[in-house]
């Protein structure tokens, strides 16, 4: 029998998060948190954290404090003897990553390698699954985002949101819990961004968790089921979107919103 515990617990999150580089404080102690089946999309100026939680949440680079939780379990560290966390090797935390989709602003695909080779690539060299089965699986994966009918074509060869939806393929053909998207559109010309939302918003009416930091304010008002507005490294404030984009608590959140419509 499922517990109350269980039920509610979070299926991704961050307790009392630090971050800093050199003299600046990034991340002041974040508690964020996202359910199964959740979209959540992240609003706030340049500098603000944003981009930062996520890249620790995927096990990028490491935080200075403070814990993040994997379907309630710690991970991206253990206990180095003396009751103290120290960074799992590079091995191990490339097997949790696979559970963490991220997307990023640029889509980071390998140039030498076609569509086809950039999605299967992590299926072999990670999950070590055969060249055969994992080609069957991105085509697959290819054909949900309307990439494949160009899986023999290299990025070179490509529009940005078609790239764009490629590394969206390359993340989720690993079977991620959660997808985290980092500004996944503001790289592209105003006509392609659409395509990438239109995907985006495929994905999450299928139930895939999801944490977009994005400037779409249209896609956060429309698809997510709670905004969050980053500044200074907290979270100044969370809300459903109704509330967040015509009703907001904080006068911070009013400042935002005035300068962004």
């Amino acid at each position: 029998m499922t517990t109350t515990a269980t039920a509610t617990r979070p299926l991704l999150q961050t307790v009392g998060l630090r971050k800093r580089y050199g003299d600046s404080e990034i991340l002041k102690g974040v508690d964020f948190s996202i359910d199964t089946g959740q979209v959540k999309a992240v609003l706030g100026p340049s500098g603000s954290g944003k981009s930062t939680i996520l890249r620790l949440m995927a096990l990028l680079e490491p935080s200075d404090g403070g814990s993040i939780l994997l379907h309630g379990k710690e991970i991206g560290v253990e206990d180095d003897g003396t009751g103290r966390p120290r960074q799992l090797p590079e091995r191990r935390l490339a097997a949790q990553r696979t559970d963490i989709g991220m997307v990023f602003q640029r889509f980071n695909l390998f140039a030498h390698l076609d569509v086809l080779h950039n999605v299967t690539l992590g299926l072999v060299e990670v999950q070590g699954m055969g060249r055969k089965e994992a080609a069957a699986k991105a085509e697959a994966m290819l054909d949900r985002v309307g990439m494949a009918h160009r899986m023999r074509h290299y990025p070179s060869e490509l529009s940005g949101g078609q790239q764009q939806r490629v590394a969206i393929a390359r993340a989720l053909v690993l079977e991620p819990s959660v997808m985290l998207f980092d500004e996944p559109t503001s790289a592209l010309d105003p006509e392609l961004v659409g395509e990438v939302l239109e995907v985006m918003e495929s994905l999450a009416e299928q139930g895939m968790t999801m944490i977009v930091v994005t400037h779409e304010t249209r896609f956060a008002r429309r698809v997510a089921d709670e905004v969050a507005l980053f500044d200074s490294g907290v979270i100044v404030e969370q809300a459903p979107p109704e509330q967040f984009f015509t009703d907001p608590r904080h006068e911070r959140t009013r400042q935002f919103l005035s300068h962004i419509h």
